[in-house]
């Protein structure tokens, strides 16, 4: 009896979800529809989100239209607010709301929603992925028509057939459709580039560098090797070309060292071009990534790194550890000489920092990343650190506490309270594992590292910092007296 009367919830859950021009999904009804569909577009919202407001109407709009396709694709939505939604949602990579993700094959895999947040955008990209993830070329015109020739188009082979080829390039196709166009024939001679062949192969087109490059072997991992390794440009471009973008995108998702050379590209292209191209040249195969970009172009990227266009021209090494290197102000024929002192360890890395601040006179403390050795590593001192982000609403409202919690310690000798700002410096992620603001750690004297996971008031701090510090506790209860005597005169 309780069977029935569950699948008869379900199934009310289910048409309720079913006649909304968005489905609206929860904990409740999540998993059954999503298992139950080849395709099924999720919005993951906050209903007082800004961002979501604006999107809502347009993604409707979208959804009426999609409901009507050949096949229909089913836009949802869910409200991850609910703190049952909230658990189910992060089970997925999600940075932000709105985040829109789309669902195949009853949720065995899950892609990025990468198209724009317009509905006519939204109705263009989704069509796209609906349909089948190769398309079939059967003439010269398909040919035309499919190959993009200003695009990376993945192209199956088959004058044999081979049944676990084909499967294993469909499946490819699925996992990577949202990021490449697919195709496949039977005849080479129809496609555009590349010569005849007689046996199973993929060949990549791309409109950069030799124009395609062919490829043999049809396990999965090492298609997905050879299509990440030649999609990326010999040297990628940033600039105001929007065409160029798909491939700056290629370079920044590709495993691998990057360098950025960042140039004023109307007074320094000429004398940087072609031996920057040499440089990346040199260095194919060997897990290096090169993007000559557009220093006005790419102005919010050094903006990031906390560099700036009057910087240029500037090179830029993001190793795949995460380490940063820099040269502003660099010649031509230096590239070379100062790639590979950087390869060979011989280089200090470079850390965002935000300025020292020249006076530091409050009882809550500024460190930036150029003072955290000194202010918290080598202080000698039990240092609470506040992780916050400028316009973070919980760290506005958490900012008087913390200066309570100064004032409360002021005139402990041995006690640090003190603040950094996660976004404008950067944080060893290997010492403190910061996800969101506000973040607390509690450095000891002795060198212990603790984190605060309590409720961020001023009495559950202090005793965090009084059980964890490592250095003897100060006589409270007079420094307690004299912040209140304060408050009082207040």
């Amino acid at each position: 009896m309780k069977f029935l009367v569950l699948a008869a919830l379900l199934a009310v859950t289910a048409f309720a979800a079913e006649n909304e021009v968005v489905w609206t999904l929860d904990h409740t009804n999540y998993s059954e529809i999503i298992s139950q569909h080849k395709m099924i577009v999720v919005q993951f919202y906050a209903p007082w989100c800004g961002y979501c407001q604006q999107l809502a109407p347009k993604y409707e709009e979208a959804a009426s239209v999609l409901n009507n396709h050949d096949p229909p694709v089913i836009l949802a939505k869910m409200d991850t607010t609910i703190p049952e939604n909230a658990e189910l949602a992060s089970n997925y990579t999600i940075n932000g709301v709105p985040s829109i993700k789309i669902f195949r094959n009853g949720g065995k895999t899950v892609h990025d929603y990468k198209g724009t947040r317009e509905t006519e955008g939204i109705i263009a990209y989704l069509k796209k992925h609906g349909g089948p993830a190769s398309l079939e070329i059967k003439t010269k015109e398909d040919a035309a028509t499919f190959i993009d020739e200003k695009k990376i188009v993945v192209a199956g082979i088959f004058p044999q057939l081979s049944l676990e080829k084909i499967i294993n390039f469909t499946a490819l196709a699925e996992d990577l459709r949202v990021d490449y166009d697919f195709v496949h024939t039977l005849d080479a001679k129809l496609l555009p580039r590349g010569g005849l062949i007689d046996k199973p192969s993929i060949r990549l087109f791309k409109p950069f560098d030799e124009l395609y490059a062919d490829f043999e072997d049809f396990q999965l991992e090492a298609m997905q090797n050879f299509i990440e390794e030649t999609s990326v440009p010999i040297m990628a471009i940033l600039d105001d070309n929007p065409e160029n973008q798909q491939f700056v995108n290629h370079f920044l998702h590709s495993p691998g060292d990057k360098v950025f050379l960042f140039l004023n590209f109307s007074i320094d292209l000429d004398a940087f071009k072609s031996k920057y191209y040499d440089l990346a040249l040199s260095y194919k195969g060997k897990e290096t990534n090169f993007l000559l970009a557009d220093a006005e172009t790419g102005n919010r990227a050094l903006q990031y790194f906390g560099l700036d266009t009057d910087q240029t021209p500037l090179i830029f090494v993001l190793s795949m550890g995460g380490t940063k290197y820099v040269q502003r102000h660099v010649q031509p024929d230096n590239l070379a000489s100062w790639l590979k002192d950087c390869k060979d360890g011989k280089l200090k890395p470079y850390l965002k920092s935000q300025p020292i601040p020249e006076f530091n006179n409050e009882t809550v403390k500024v460190v930036v990343a150029d003072t955290l050795d000194d202010m918290v590593f080598n202080s000698g001192k039990d240092v609470l650190l506040e992780f916050y982000r400028l316009g973070c609403r919980y760290c506005e409202e958490f900012a008087p506490v913390l200066d309570e919690i100064g004032l409360s310690f002021e005139k402990d000798p041995h006690v640090l309270i003190a603040k950094i700002d996660g976004t404008e410096n950067d944080i060893p992620r290997d010492v403190f594992e910061v996800e969101g603001f506000p973040t607390l750690y509690l450095r000891s004297a002795m060198g212990s590292l603790s984190r605060f996971e309590g409720n961020r008031t001023k009495e559950a701090i202090i005793e965090f910092i009084q059980t964890n510090r490592g250095s003897l506790a100060f006589d409270f209860s007079i420094s307690q007296t004299q912040t209140d005597s304060v408050k009082d005169e207040l």
